[in-house]
């Protein structure tokens, strides 16, 4: 016979979850596992949306010239790299906000947010005479929608008992990250056509006759980000449970094990967003022949992708044993990419370039799942300790290992975000200084390895600290 649940009358009726036991096989089988997967479908297209406007004026940047301005180029690749700095910047702050303000009402916020930089950009591109610190104001407030996904994961972490964490927050990062393809595809054939009628202003006429909408780059996800902030308002929940103060959660700030993951998942979502910002720019240095452009959209989709299956294997043979032969492949990764570059010796292939990128990008998929994947387990072994010592109670153990795992998410979401400005950084210091990338590649090598030690001596090996 199965176990009879009991739930106090009226207990998750609403959009505050009072009871809220997904450890319980019982409860989440009843009703437990329907609810967390209500939140993750509505959680996925609001991060998608995030990731699109964050990453939308690395597209934007190239055509605005074209529409009457006269920035330099120096001018151009700011913009492009100020959303990444505020985004990453934005991260630390949201990956505590939605044990203080609660899972439902900060997505639906967060989410609306984004309008502010979209519609701003829709009407600036429209007047030549707007002058450079508006857009970069506008750049950085992009930057919305790189803090959004710290906060996302933090409260999706919430809902999912911890053996099924990985494929969870595998598939809400995963399908989250497809925002920069989807936006990539989007903006290009979006800024061609007047989508909006008269409502959406006139186009500027191009040196070679035709037309561009630039304006619908920021205007097209405007519906879009409306809808979705409205689903999340309405049909997300806030768990009574996960509240914490900031004071609580910053005693992440403590442990060890918070830094160490901070570490790792530098080498694996920084891969994946400095490779996405910096790869069109290096192939076209090191091949001005190709059109890296045609191309750009392949290694952002497959790391997207991925990254839920990253999740998916961990759960089933450990995120530590993942993640310590992902770094592995990894580093035979960056090895083509170098093998495969224009040197003395001949031309290079671009495609086996192109080839060994897309590569790399797989593996930093399966490592941002399976490094999200060890933490949540981490944090509970870490209280399971003290609750053998008689630290702390049962439920405690359990309130505190949930909270800190939540915020080391969201807060090594916000390191790792640095990389899609020091990425792309690193490879034009290695071109200025010694007119080869295979500089900085190699400085990108060292720190792979270095990530494999620590993998292997706190988490992999025989008598680790901390299996997982």
């Amino acid at each position: 016979m199965g176990t009879i649940v009991n739930l106090p009358e009226n207990a998750n009726r609403g959009p505050l979850l009072l009871d809220w036991r997904p450890e319980d096989p019982a409860f989440w089988a009843h009703s437990g596992k329907r609810i967390a997967s209500r939140n993750l479908w509505i959680s996925i297209p609001a991060l998608l949306l995030a990731f699109s406007v964050w990453m939308v004026w690395s597209t934007v940047t190239v055509r605005l010239n074209s529409v009457g301005f006269s920035f330099s180029n120096d001018q151009l690749f700011l913009l492009a790299a100020l959303p990444s700095i505020s985004g990453a910047t934005l991260r630390v702050f949201y990956s505590f906000m939605v044990p203080i303000v609660g899972g439902r009402r900060w997505t639906a916020l967060s989410t609306a947010s984004l309008l502010i930089p979209c519609l701003w950009l829709g009407f600036a591109v429209q007047n030549p005479d707007t002058p450079y610190w508006v857009f970069a104001c506008i750049a950085l407030l992009c930057g919305f929608g790189g803090g959004n996904f710290a906060s996302s994961m933090s409260n999706i972490s919430f809902f999912y008992p911890k053996s099924q964490q990985g494929t969870a927050l595998g598939l809400n990062a995963g399908l989250g990250n497809l925002g920069v393809s989807v936006m990539q595809f989007a903006v290009p054939l979006a800024v061609t056509a007047g989508l909006f009628g008269p409502f959406g202003g006139a186009p500027e006429q191009l040196a070679d006759g035709s037309q561009l909408w630039l304006q619908n780059a920021g205007w097209i996800w405007v519906p879009f980000i409306a809808v979705v902030s409205l689903l999340a308002w309405f049909g997300m929940h806030d768990i009574a449970d996960a509240k914490a103060s900031f004071r609580e959660q910053s005693v992440i700030f403590t442990r060890k094990h918070n830094w160490l993951m901070c570490l790792l998942y530098v080498a694996t979502f920084g891969s994946f967003i400095g490779f996405s910002a910096g790869f069109a720019m290096l192939s076209k240095t090191q091949f001005p022949d190709i059109n890296p452009l045609q191309y750009a959209f392949l290694g952002p989709l497959v790391g997207a992708l991925s990254r839920p299956l990253g999740g998916w294997l961990s759960d089933k043979f450990g995120g530590a044993r993942i993640t310590l032969w992902n770094y592995v492949a990894m580093v035979a990764g960056v090895l083509a990419v170098i093998a495969f570059l224009p040197g003395g010796n001949g031309q290079g292939s671009f495609f086996g370039f192109l080839g060994a990128f897309i590569a790399l990008f797989f593996f930093a998929g399966i490592g941002n799942g399976s490094t999200f994947r060890m933490i949540p387990v981490i944090f509970r072994n870490q209280w399971a300790a003290r609750l053998r010592r008689g630290l702390v109670d049962e439920a405690g153990a359990a309130r505190h290992a949930s909270m800190e795992s939540a915020a080391v998410i969201g807060f090594s979401a916000a390191v790792g975000a640095f990389g899609g400005f020091f990425i792309p950084k690193a490879f034009g210091t290695s071109l200025a200084m010694t007119g080869s990338a295979e500089g900085a590649l190699y400085v990108f090598i060292a720190y792979y390895l270095s990530c494999i030690v620590v993998t292997w001596w706190w988490y992999a090996r025989k008598g680790a600290e901390s299996p997982c």
